[in-house]
């Protein structure tokens, strides 16, 4: 059977291949430990669920606009406002099936064939798949583990070409937790304005789960403004992964291409889950809080304990909700010869599930996420410690 050529530039996620893996080894009755998706263990907010129901019992069910209903893109507007101190139209924004849809709209209508994406590793997996897909080339800068996973404004502009047409990060990062301030921001927007043909796409996904002060967006920088595109979405801070609810802010110019995109695809995001997302954004923040100060928790837990396995250097990842530990000291060991098989080592001996750095550009590290119990979390450190304290004999 002849597939699609475009199929033979991307991979299915490592995320998504581990979490699989897993499923299908407990359904063999091993008792596996999954710490490969990020996904919150915790129930979405009930104000929350109750919006959906009422949507429903009022006969909320029938096609939904392209781009979201007004209500919905208009609590996105306020929020932006509220939360960010950023000004957006409701002709500036508007909502798709997850954060991932809003990645791939919004690269689909900005990139041509050749063009270049500058992509600070480690990234999030799909990021240049998607680039591929759009017959793109990546280019990526290399955020180093002394530098907190983050980026300088040289190796910046050492990276810009003629062809650069994008660049697109993520902070909170997914996999490493780095934050940037509003300093490393400006540092970046003073390179940016000095190339005015480059668009730059912010994934702030993560901003809830914050450990050290206000979010920072670098669309807040008036210089700017009519090239950044901000993704976000419901998934992380509001535990709603299987409502599937993203949004774009961006130049109306975008959002009407990205629109025309979306509707010879999947058209509007369910009408259900929209006016629930409106309850999220307008209604009581407390229980986001409530999963921050878990998710802390958890982070300070395990940094510290991983700290004491011998050969793991660990940062103090401050958002998101993941540990990107290096395990340089590992390879070569056994049969170890990079991340990949390490991490296939602690499934096989430790039955702890995690995701190799390969898949995010760093083959030196791996990726753990804490969005589990903290017993849980105690428990898989417990089995790692064993595991590996058999490769240090």
């Amino acid at each position: 059977m002849e597939l699609a050529k475009r199929l033979t530039k991307i991979e299915e996620p490592q995320t998504i291949k581990m979490a699989k893996l897993s499923r299908e080894l407990r359904a063999q009755g091993k008792d596996i430990i999954d710490l490969s998706l990020g996904e919150p263990d915790f129930k979405t907010p009930q104000h929350i669920i109750d919006a959906a129901i009422t949507a429903m019992n009022d006969g909320f069910t029938k096609y939904p606009p392209v781009a979201g209903f007004p209500d919905l893109r208009q609590a996105i507007c306020d929020k932006f406002k509220r939360d960010n101190n950023l000004d957006f139209n409701i002709e500036n924004v508007m909502v798709s099936t997850g954060a991932k849809q809003c990645l791939y709209n919004a690269i689909m209508s900005i990139i041509n064939e050749g063009d270049e994406v500058i992509i600070p590793t480690p990234f999030w997996v799909t990021y240049a798949d998607i680039v591929k897909l759009a017959d793109g080339n990546v280019v990526k800068i290399s955020a180093s583990f002394e530098n907190e996973f983050k980026i300088t404004p040289q190796q910046l502009e050492a990276a810009i070409t003629p062809k650069t047409k994008l660049f697109m990060f993520s902070s909170p990062c997914n996999p490493t937790g780095a934050v940037y301030s509003k300093e490393e921001l400006k540092g970046l927007a003073d390179v940016f304005i000095k190339y005015p043909n480059i668009f730059i796409l912010s994934d702030e996904i993560y901003e809830h789960i914050n450990f050290v002060g206000k979010h920072e967006s670098i669309a807040q920088f008036s210089e700017l403004k009519n090239r950044v595109l901000i993704v976000n979405g419901f998934s992380k801070g509001f535990a709603m992964t299987g409502w599937r609810l993203g949004f774009l802010a961006a130049p109306k110019e975008i959002i009407t291409a990205c629109e025309k995109l979306q509707s010879q695809s999947t058209s509007g995001p369910n009408s259900i889950t929209q006016k629930a997302g409106v309850a999220a954004l307008n209604g009581d923040m407390k229980p986001t809080q409530m999963m921050q100060d878990a998710f802390r928790e958890r982070r300070d837990y395990l940094v510290a304990a991983l700290r004491e396995i011998k050969g793991f250097q660990v940062n103090n990842p401050p958002g998101a909700f993941y540990v990107f530990p290096n395990i340089e000291y590992y390879l070569g060991k056994g049969n170890i010869q990079n991340a990949e098989d390490f991490c296939m080592y602690l499934l096989d001996k430790a039955q702890v599930s995690t995701v190799t750095g390969d898949a995010f550009g760093d083959p030196h590290c791996f990726r753990i996420s804490y969005a589990t119990s903290l017993d849980t979390l105690k428990e898989a450190v417990k089995r790692i410690k064993e595991a590996v304290s058999i490769l240090n004999d």
